[in-house]
């Protein structure tokens, strides 16, 4: 009965996880049109702090138990999982325009916490508790900036279709919103916790777990986010939300690990004779930003071949990850 408990557990967790992206957009995109607010700013503060609390639970709980490769892996991971897969999903299936002032500031805070990052990675060799001081600043500066932004500059933003119907109360709106973060955040601690004994009934390895499926399975919320904003036609949201819950990977997610518990940067792997996390999982993890934001913020509009090639950057990395793997428990 023990595998197939988890299993149930797993599509129990997986349901609740469609539901709540649900009801979270929803909320947030009845808030957009409430205001008058761009709806990828919207997907960029609030929408993104709910389908980020899976990694946010999962990275504090490695910390405090001095699991720093877990903690330092997830946040990584997760960031590649949600521009390789999520948004090159996204911009594969609905390109289109892009609203660039919407975008600019989470772009800009995200790049600007990488350089920071990096410096950590690079030349500190560790993440030290003042680190982690200064990436929780840039998340408060991040959302007040944001959110003044927004309501200062209302009228130049146009809002994407919106559903017929008569629109929700606010307290309706606020509720949705919450309740359906508290949904996604219950269903991923599901999905989390039983991944691995599946995952390890079907015969793969420890490694691979930690590389892979953690990351994909705390990035699920943002999944079923893009994937129901795309149906409800709301694909600006669904940006705004993998930008933003990108930015708050690295400054929130690794802004609580490191205040709880710094660390130093973990050797799991090489990488043609340089630890794989310097010399493969940063790289991609920049690289697929700068792909996926430079293009957009260029020409204002997304591309059916950034969709493709990052999928394709995706599905390279995760085989590089599996022979990564292969190679140590060889």
């Amino acid at each position: 009965m023990g595998i197939w408990l988890n299993v149930l557990l797993f599509f129990l967790g997986a349901l609740l996880l469609i539901k709540g992206g649900d009801w979270l957009v929803d909320g947030a995109t009845g808030l957009a049109r409430r205001f008058h607010l761009p709806e990828l700013l919207v997907g960029a503060t609030v929408v993104s702090i709910g389908t980020t609390l899976p990694e946010v639970m999962v990275s504090s709980t490695a910390a405090l138990a001095d699991q720093s490769s877990t903690a330092y892996g997830n946040a990584i991971g997760s960031i590649i999982c949600n521009t390789a897969l999520i948004a090159a999903i996204t911009v594969l299936v609905r390109p289109g325009k892009v609203n660039r002032k919407a975008l600019i500031t989470p772009v800009a805070f995200f790049f600007a916490a990488a350089a920071i990052y990096l410096f950590a990675a690079y030349v500190l060799g560790e993440f030290t508790r003042p680190i982690g001081i200064v990436f929780l600043a840039m998340f408060l500066v991040y959302m007040v900036v944001t959110v003044r932004q927004g309501f200062a500059h209302p009228e130049s933003v146009e809002l994407e279709q919106e559903e017929g119907g008569k629109p929700h109360s606010l307290g309706m709106d606020v509720s949705l919103l919450v309740i359906g973060a508290a949904i996604i955040a219950l269903g991923a601690n599901l999905v989390v916790d039983n991944v691995p004994p599946i995952a390890r009934a079907l015969g793969v390895s420890e490694a691979v777990i930690a590389l892979t499926f953690v990351a994909l399975s705390t990035s699920l919320p943002e999944l079923v986010t893009a994937i129901t904003s795309l149906v409800k036609g709301h694909s600006s949201l669904s940006l705004g939300n993998v930008i933003g819950a990108n930015l708050f990977n690295l400054v929130l997610v690794c802004g609580i690990s490191v205040t709880v518990s710094p660390f130093e940067v973990p050797l799991e792997s090489m990488f043609f004779g340089y630890n794989a996390s310097l010399a493969l999982e940063l790289p991609v993890m920049l690289g697929v930003m700068l792909l996926l934001t430079v293009p957009a913020l260029a020409r204002r509009k997304l591309s059916h071949w950034q969709g493709a090639l990052l999928l394709v950057i995706y599905a390279l990395f995760v085989l590089a990850q599996f022979l990564l793997c292969v190679n140590v428990t060889g």
